[in-house]
């Protein structure tokens, strides 16, 4: 397994490709820039199959239909947030796009404890809402795959509609209690480990906001 991250659109949210050993590719976040991503595959023989989605705001889903349509890959995305890759509003098109959306139509829903295999490497789906409803992580090998729930040294934000601050400490308690250590790779900024986030991350450390819930 091969991990490449791609930072695409105005606010730079993390695509990742993750190649296997058959030279077949799994995308996380496509949010943007068809053409780069395009580009990668294409450099490293990689044919795209599946789409993971961590949630479904806009700037992580903007080159999800071109994408998809290119390769005939499969999207993905928890149940709880699909209504948003068919809704510009829902998606936050309006509010962080510009106007600017690509309907969704088509895509597969998701639960947490489903497992999304390809060749050799399997994904398990961790329910992590509080960024979103439905707002997933994606545990692949030792790698995890977190979105805009866990950042380095951060948390995702929950002011958006659908955002809930208590639901995200239990959501980062939940990846805090995994066994062992994971590379993570953010939807956002520089990619960490469990570990130096467990030592480090304020927000992995207790609840500062317990008493305002």
């Amino acid at each position: 397994m091969k991990i490449y991250r791609l930072p695409v659109g105005e606010l730079l949210a993390n695509c990742y490709i993750i190649g296997t050993e058959s030279k077949n590719a799994v995308a996380v976040d496509p949010g943007s820039d068809f053409q780069k991503i395009k580009k990668l595959l294409d450099e490293h023989n990689l044919t795209l199959k599946k789409i993971l989605l961590t949630h479904g705001h806009y700037d992580h889903i903007g080159a999800v239909r071109e994408t998809a349509a290119a390769y005939g890959a499969e999207v993905y995305i928890h149940e709880n947030d699909a209504p948003m890759l068919t809704s510009r509003t829902k998606s936050l098109a309006d509010a962080i796009g510009a106007g600017r959306f690509n309907e969704i139509p088509e895509f597969i829903t998701l639960r947490n404890g489903d497992v999304i295999s390809l060749d050799e490497i399997s994904f398990e789906v961790i329910h992590t809402p509080g960024h979103t409803e439905g707002g997933v992580c994606y545990k692949c090998g030792n790698a995890l795959f977190t979105g805009d729930t866990l950042f380095k040294l951060s948390m995702g934000r929950t002011d958006f509609p659908g955002g809930n601050m208590g639901e995200m400490f239990k959501s980062l308690q939940k990846l805090d209690q995994l066994e062992g250590d994971y590379d993570v790779f953010p939807g956002h900024n520089e990619t960490s480990t469990l570990s130096y986030e467990r030592k480090n991350n304020p927000y992995l450390k207790g609840n500062p906001y317990e008493d305002f819930i």
